[in-house]
């Protein structure tokens, strides 16, 4: 089973309430975007945002130009026909993070764990090329911590600690700010994730 049919099967599958990273409220997520004092026409794309709520407390907020891109089609499905109406407001990206290509430029590039699914050198700099392609401004990435568990959905993920995470990005970026937090899932048990934040490095 290749990536994609993966997720089709698990998005296909599986409610909210039935998969690990479902989340009511993204407040780590929206305390980051914050941080950046953006204005409410900044670019921002989440990866691998899934059928996450964080588009609808953006849109909620009044900012204007989001992207969410994820493999899985039935993922962005669902959230299409939650947002009703909204989703028009929306850019729909249905793609693997490390086949994407960019066409536009963005202020922020939000991933709460995508990035710990890429366990070879070759995906890991795919995404980077991209991230160093298309980001004007900042980034944040939430990962599985050093304490987080050794597999999601199936899949073996790659551990970060603070260190590692700043070396991979190094190239292109600055670490702004981390912070550890326990994700707790829908059927409560808990997920040590690292969040980390990056400026685009200025030539």
């Amino acid at each position: 089973m290749d990536k994609k049919e993966h997720w089709e099967k698990v998005y296909n599958a599986k409610q909210p309430n039935e998969i690990s990273w479902t989340q009511e409220i993204p407040k780590t997520s929206l305390d980051f975007i914050h941080s950046y004092n953006l204005s409410k026409s900044a670019r921002i794309i989440d990866i691998g945002g899934g059928d996450s709520k964080l588009v609808d407390y953006l849109l909620n907020e009044g900012f204007e130009d989001i992207t969410v891109l994820d493999i899985s089609e039935k993922a962005i499905q669902r959230v299409k026909e939650r947002l009703g109406e909204q989703a028009n407001k929306v850019r729909w990206i249905i793609s693997d993070i490390t086949e994407f290509k960019p066409s536009r430029t963005y202020d922020v590039w939000h991933d709460r764990a995508t990035f710990h699914f890429l366990t070879t050198p070759q995906q890991i700099n795919e995404y980077l090329n991209r991230a160093r392609k298309s980001v004007t401004g900042f980034i944040t990435i939430g990962t599985f911590s050093e304490n987080g568990p050794d597999k999601c959905s199936g899949l073996f993920i790659k551990k970060y600690n603070e260190e590692q995470l700043e070396s991979e990005l190094n190239n292109g970026f600055e670490k702004t700010k981390c912070i550890t937090e326990d994700h707790t899932t829908p059927f409560n048990t808990i997920q040590n994730f690292l969040f980390c934040s990056f400026r685009r490095k200025r030539a």
